[in-house]
């Protein structure tokens, strides 16, 4: 069973996620994993806990729209 971990930002939207969340089980069926045996776990992070480029997220990605 495979659990796939992903990272993003503590703003994503709920509509992300479930888009992520669709998207990677997607991946998996198509390779013959039954969608029931894909677990996806969305860690959300702080943006000044996050690192871009040696700066905080918070800084160098000030202009950036997060989905």
């Amino acid at each position: 069973m495979p659990i796939v971990h992903v990272y993003v930002f503590k703003d994503f939207s709920n509509e992300a996620k479930k888009k992520v969340i669709a998207g990677t089980t997607k991946v998996f069926t198509e390779m013959g994993i039954p969608a029931e045996a894909v677990e996806v776990v969305i860690h959300d992070v702080p943006k000044e806990n996050w690192g871009v480029g040696g700066e905080q997220a918070t800084e160098r990605l000030k202009h950036v729209k997060i989905p």
